[in-house]
């Protein structure tokens, strides 16, 4: 075989670091990119929060890069396009590449007063449990099973295993079983009600006791409690238990929603959790006749370059500190712009999504238009992908409420004039058509393709079921029960 020596052109696309940055900064969502520029602010000297102006300052970042003598020979000062191409993901690129930052630890003074603002305060189930033992007229050994069983008792408040649970303490103790059951006994009667319960119905029959003899239908409650399995309360069809009872339908019904105001779990009310608020990352607010979109300027913290590092920087010596400075000031330029692009990306893909959703804005659901990713990539001209990212758990506040990006993309149904319908203008449709069905006639999922089709939309009655599923309405048969 002859060797010989070839020259070829070809192209490629480099993934250099800023622009894996940029890419992992975009799908990020508000909490996480929060978290994303307090660990920059915290790891890069060069950065700092900028109290005072309105938007990113990368200005001086590029002055000063102009006057370093030094370059990088590891190819990362390649520039980020304003809009990402590539499907691609950090760790995918590089195997060695650093993995996300992790959530700020409890060291963090800011995040754990964050953290504390947003618990509730309420004071642990196990110690309210403890202190009322202290206080109760129990013998040594009482106390001392008595704590047992408290330590026993889950996050809701109800006992597990309770025969394993009962033996330990037989053997542990040398005593008998009725002991046990007598001290248990005397945890029921402690706050909240129903607390220490071995099962649900236990739980609901302990709290249906404490409460006044003229509770009316207590009896009945207390009949189905101890006697009918609980699944026939989720049953719309109350005849056949009430024939058991021998009551009233009526009667039952009372009873049961007596039932339905216990409290299936009493430990909840003492667990601290942590609420979950939705932070928008874009606004649409009409003005005369058009729609605006703006992002949401407070969801992250405005940055620029710190002045005092950067006039550092402009000395012309070799030293370890002058080269981290550049390297940070390297680090903190990358950051902005991936920053920036991000901003500038989910700026242009919402207004897309707006200019396109404009009837939706305006008339409400049943005039949602079909859209796909694919359509707004096309329009930018960009890769879904970067679509998919920019609208992965970001929100965006409309007159019409709070919605997620990804919530004014859906499927489209053919029409039987030649277009098109989105496949949420069609549920909200089912939706109006069944609220204002007959009580007594329900209509079948037949019946709404046949109404849909007299809108000019032609779907298949397995469809129709299947957006129905999806709106969680259930069959005709059952409409038609619980109206009965």
């Amino acid at each position: 075989m002859k060797q010989s020596l070839n020259l070829n052109l070809s192209q490629s696309l480099t993934m250099t670091p800023a622009l894996q940055q940029a890419i992992r900064m975009l799908q990020l969502s508000t909490l996480d990119l929060k978290t994303e520029i307090q660990e920059a602010l915290e790891s890069n000297v060069m950065l700092e929060a900028d109290e005072g102006h309105g938007e990113i300052d990368t200005r001086e970042a590029t002055k000063a890069e102009t006057t370093e003598t030094e370059r990088s020979s590891s190819g990362s000062e390649a520039e980020i396009p304003e809009n990402l191409p590539v499907d691609a993901d950090w760790n995918d690129i590089y195997a060695g590449s650093a993995a996300p930052a992790p959530a700020p630890s409890s060291e963090d003074d800011d995040y754990w007063d964050y953290r504390q603002a947003n618990l509730t305060s309420t004071p642990d189930l196990h110690a309210h449990l403890t202190w009322q033992a202290d206080m109760h007229r129990f013998d040594d050994t009482q106390r001392a099973i008595a704590d047992h069983l408290i330590d026993a008792i889950n996050e809701h408040g109800l006992l597990d295993d309770w025969k394993e649970l009962s033996a330990r303490l037989v053997d542990e103790f040398d005593t008998d079983a009725a002991a046990v059951e007598a001290v248990l006994v005397e945890l029921h009667q402690f706050d909240p009600p129903g607390v220490a319960a071995r099962s649900l119905a236990e739980c609901l029959s302990i709290q249906l006791h404490q409460m006044p003899e003229c509770t009316p239908a207590r009896d009945i409650a207390l009949r189905i409690v101890d006697n009918e399995p609980l699944e026939c309360l989720a049953s719309r069809d109350r005849a056949p238990v009430a024939r058991r009872l021998g009551i009233e339908v009526e009667e039952l019904a009372q009873a049961i929603a007596l039932i339905q105001t216990l409290q299936p779990h009493p430990g909840e009310a003492f667990s601290d959790h942590e609420s979950s608020y939705v932070v928008p990352e874009v606004f649409v607010t009409r003005q005369s006749a058009r729609w605006q979109v703006s992002l949401n300027a407070d969801i992250a913290p405005r940055l620029r370059i710190n002045s005092q590092y950067l006039a550092l920087i402009k000395r012309a010596d070799k030293s370890a500190d002058q080269t981290t400075l550049k390297s940070h000031l390297q680090e903190a330029r990358f950051f902005l712009n991936s920053l920036k692009s991000r901003n500038d990306t989910l700026l242009q893909v919402a207004q897309t999504i707006v200019e396109a959703q404009r009837a939706f804005l305006e008339y409400g659901e049943e005039a949602m238009k079909p859209l796909v990713l694919r359509d707004v990539a096309e329009q930018l001209e960009i890769h879904e992908s970067t679509v998919s990212r920019a609208t992965a758990n970001k929100y965006m506040q409309t007159p019409r409420g709070i919605f997620e990006l990804k919530y004014f993309f859906s499927s489209h149904v053919s029409t039987t004039d030649g277009g098109s319908a989105s496949a949420t203008a069609i549920q909200a449709m089912i939706k109006r058509m069944v609220a204002a069905e007959t009580a007594g006639k329900p209509l079948s999922d037949s019946k709404l393709a046949d109404m849909l089709l007299d809108n000019g939309i032609k779907v298949a009655r397995r469809t129709v079921a299947k957006y129905r599923e999806a709106l969680s309405i259930a069959p005709s048969h059952e409409r038609r029960r619980q109206a009965g």
